[in-house]
């Protein structure tokens, strides 16, 4: 699969057979996030893999309660808790030198996204939930003060539903030239 289709293709998918996910899979997808840029390269990011059906259904217990992404939590064989180290992203000498705060954020979503191309490119799919009780999670993880819970990334082979993704703004609409509101696109 060529990079662009991959783009191009994936999407949000919240609805999984029973496939199970392999550990080669997992490696895979994992090793794609593990190449992606961060802040003078510190790579914030660590990844919890949760197989455990009990620890699952906690995990999905601390999302929104109308949050979508909760029956395709309960339905995947691996679920993937994308953490970050706090205050090394953005960070010079232990001191916030970024005038945008927790810039981990920011490495850690590259790294999601390369993640979630991968997963795309072997034929599974993905949800990205950050709408959820982090401080719930960090407990039930046994995540360190020092780290923290960014988001979780269920995981599975998609149903096929034939259904295409929302549409897309075109590029008119937020490109500007120069200086903000002098569109680029005309």
């Amino acid at each position: 699969m060529e990079l662009q289709q991959a783009i191009v293709e994936r999407r949000s998918i919240r609805r999984f057979t029973d496939y199970y996910v392999t550990d080669d899979e997992i490696t895979q997808i994992l090793e794609a996030a593990r190449m992606a840029p961060s802040w003078a390269n510190v790579q914030p990011w660590e990844f919890i893999i949760v197989r455990d059906r009990t620890l699952i259904e906690k995990i999905t217990e601390t999302y929104s309660p109308n949050n979508p992404a909760r029956k395709c939590s309960l339905a995947s064989t691996a679920l993937i808790v994308a953490c970050a180290k706090k205050n090394i992203s953005g960070c010079k000498e232990g001191k916030q030198v970024t005038a945008l705060p927790n810039w981990y954020m920011f490495d850690v979503g590259m790294a999601v996204q390369n993640l979630c191309l991968k997963a795309h490119e072997l034929g599974l799919g993905t949800v990205v939930v950050g709408f959820l009780d982090h401080e719930k999670c960090n407990e039930i993880l046994n995540v360190p003060s020092d780290t923290t819970v960014v988001v979780t990334i269920p995981l599975g082979k998609p149903e096929v539903s034939g259904k295409q993704g929302p549409p897309r703004k075109e590029l008119a609409e937020f490109v500007y030239l120069d200086v903000y509101g002098n569109k680029f696109f005309k």
